[in-house]
């Protein structure tokens, strides 16, 4: 019988006796797909697999931030006609190397980079990759609208369609029907490409903002609280908060007794009036005083102050050379207050890219300012 018990014991299910064998079928990511940041493109399964593998091993975490390395050497070192294709691998790999895209994979840290770097040059003013790689920084960002106002004050991807229906977008989700509505037209009217793309998001954007019931617009008035005049009167069914004629208020003021004028309350006359009361005798102040009398509150009599001595630190006299002095008191700056070094790039032989040299907190500490504020390591003649 104990043996019956021990083989029932030993057979398991199906599931739990695959992972038990640890057998690979390329199948793997669906038990961490939760975690998974979904791409339009798609995504390479075994890379999908063995990036996923590295939140368990270590080797292959290791092998990956190397890869990643080796990456950003390749953008230092390109020499070639188009120095903006090795950004995109990288930032390609990154995406598919770091499925969750968090901090710590460093994606903000490259595109912010990225875009940096070429924001100057007029050959990627209308590049469509470098407009996407703009569009994928600004949603990372918790403000886009910097972005999406950077780009339009620079003139950057505006023949592309995408751009005004990304921007347009954007504000219609804040609710800024006009602007978005403004930035359609303009998109029209710059005939950026392609034109019929453009109009029918346009179209669409029209069918909806009319289906609304109410839309709601920055420059709306009924946000506004109302504005109430002398003589308002607010009742509980609030009918309008219409205000009252003169001749309402006219007839509604109680009537004042006399005339029109109000009396000034005079002390004497009232007691001058009442009887049984006798009046206090005023003395009258005709002078002043002398001076005695004036500062008699100041007659305590000075002492010494030179009869303490405060008692001295004895310090030695040496006929060598004078000691050196106490070094200074360093005034602490806290990490988080002193924020990034703005890095400036002239177009020289390296890139500003420091991605190499920043693990673990430094570099969720420069996502998190970068999300915050993303343009803070532009020039401040580009912030026009």
């Amino acid at each position: 019988m104990e043996d019956v018990v021990g083989l029932r014991s030993m057979v398991m299910d199906p599931e739990t006796e695959f992972l038990a064998s640890k057998q690979e079928t390329g199948n793997e990511w669906e038990l961490f797909k939760e975690n998974v940041r979904p791409l339009k493109r798609g995504r390479n399964v075994k890379l999908l697999n063995d990036s996923l593998k590295s939140n368990s091993d270590l080797q292959i975490r290791n092998s990956l931030i190397d890869t990643r390395r080796k990456l950003i050497k390749a953008i230092d070192e390109y020499e070639g006609e188009d120095p903006l294709q090795p950004w995109l691998d990288c930032i390609k790999w990154v995406q598919d190397a770091f499925p969750p895209g968090g901090d710590c994979s460093g994606l903000v840290v490259i595109l912010e980079q990225c875009v940096r770097t070429f924001w100057h040059e007029e050959q990627y003013k209308n590049d469509l990759r470098y407009l996407k790689a703009w569009l994928e920084y600004a949603g990372y960002c918790d403000d886009a609208e910097v972005v999406y106002g950077f780009l339009n004050t620079n003139k950057i991807g505006e023949m592309h369609a995408i751009f005004y229906i990304s921007y347009a977008s954007h504000l219609e989700s804040k609710n800024k029907i006009k602007t978005a509505n403004d930035m359609y037209e303009c998109g029209i009217a710059r005939n950026a490409q392609p034109i019929e793309k453009l109009k029918s998001a346009y179209r669409k954007f029209f069918t909806r903002s009319m289906s609304r019931p109410k839309a709601i617009e920055e420059e709306s008035m009924d946000t506004r609280q109302p504005t109430r005049s002398f003589g308002t009167i607010l009742t509980k069914a609030d009918s309008g908060n219409r205000p009252l004629d003169s001749c309402e208020i006219a007839r509604k003021r109680p009537k004042q007794e006399g005339s029109g004028t109000f009396k000034v309350y005079k002390e004497s006359a009232s007691i001058s009036r009442s009887s049984g009361m006798q009046q206090p005798e005023l003395k009258q102040w005709n002078s002043l005083g002398g001076r005695n009398e004036r500062n008699k509150e100041n007659n305590a009599v000075p002492a010494k102050w030179t009869s303490h001595k405060i008692p001295q630190r004895p310090v030695g006299r040496t006929t060598g050379p004078a000691a050196p002095a106490p070094p200074c008191i360093e005034v602490f700056v806290d990490e988080e207050c002193a924020g990034p070094q703005n890095v400036r790039n002239d177009g020289g032989a390296s890139s500003v890219l420091q991605l190499r040299d920043k693990e673990g907190k430094d570099l969720k500490k420069e996502t998190e300012i970068l999300r915050e504020n993303p343009l803070c390591h532009f020039p401040p003649s580009s912030l026009r």
